[in-house]
């Protein structure tokens, strides 16, 4: 696979105009809106039941499609010159197996896959599309402003108790990450109250809300093998209003390869709620070596 460039530019870029392959979320209209400021060009697919119709009053040209439909796709594509593409936001993943119409292209990529686990699938698809002429680029290329800066943000600083369940989070975090099951643990007392999987970040959260009384940590790491050019994890404000309704007060997530949406209100947020953020890098979290 191609090493991929976290800088728009070099001769890599034909010209500023970039296809964008839009999931749900707030961050293909960030990335859209961002693009133009900067003076790109964003031709965008956005999938039914999925991206937000707002987009399209953001980007120069807009097709719908559904999940499955490459072929349909790559011509969007071709007709509008694009030579470089992001892949940005989520797709529900209990949707991946309801509301999918695949062609012949999808068919024949799925075939020849030995899992369908996350990361495999969307490897293979950005693959495929760079063997059509369409290079895929990480998705935070044109806005490394939203990466999570290191350190503690808030007012409260996680207690002693609180920084030992964030160190058993992010071992736990890796591995899990490593088998490409999820992105967030929540551990309370030393134990794993929830493990994210296809559910997502938010039912994780809730489902240990039941079950912990308090003083339980969110971890939120990246893959150990992540390709940066999409899935990345992401917080924002949503996360804090889940964990407080859980009544979990604490949050870890990784300095420089975690999203982070509406930070300022994040943080305002959290301190009314008397919530500790903390992003560590694996330099500055301590006792996450193997053992």
């Amino acid at each position: 696979m191609p090493e991929v460039s976290g800088q728009a530019t070099g001769p890599m870029m034909k010209h500023k105009k970039i296809g964008l392959i839009a999931g749900n979320g707030q961050f293909p209209l960030l990335f859209a809106q961002a693009a133009r400021r900067k003076g790109w060009q964003v031709c965008a697919v956005g999938y039914e039941g999925e991206t937000d119709p707002l987009l399209a009053q953001h980007v120069e040209a807009m097709e719908w499609l559904y999940l499955g439909q490459i072929k349909r796709m790559l011509k969007f594509f071709q007709q509008h010159d694009i030579t470089d593409g992001v892949m940005i936001g989520g797709i529900t993943k209990t949707r991946m197996f309801t509301n999918v119409r695949p062609d012949i292209k999808a068919i024949a990529l799925l075939a020849g896959m030995r899992h369908t686990h996350d990361d495999a699938i969307l490897r293979a698809f950005a693959d495929l599309l760079e063997k059509e002429g369409v290079r895929i680029h990480a998705s935070t290329f044109l806005l490394p402003e939203i990466l999570a800066p290191e350190g503690v943000w808030t007012a409260r600083k996680p207690s002693r108790a609180e920084s030992e369940d964030m160190r058993l989070g992010w071992r736990i975090a890796k591995r899990i990450g490593d088998l490409d099951i999820g992105q967030c643990v929540v551990v309370a007392g030393g134990s794993v109250m929830a493990v994210e999987a296809i559910e997502g970040t938010d039912a994780a959260i809730t489902r240990a809300g039941t079950l912990c009384k308090g003083q339980a940590v969110v971890v939120k790491v990246c893959k150990p093998n992540q390709d940066t050019r999409f899935d990345i994890p992401a917080v924002g404000m949503g996360t804090i209003e889940t964990m407080q309704k859980a009544n979990i007060k604490a949050l870890a997530i990784e300095a420089g390869k975690a999203v982070v949406f509406d930070r300022d209100l994040m943080i305002q947020k959290a301190n009314q709620y008397k919530m500790c953020i903390v992003a560590y890098s694996e330099s500055t979290m301590p006792g996450t070596s193997e053992e």
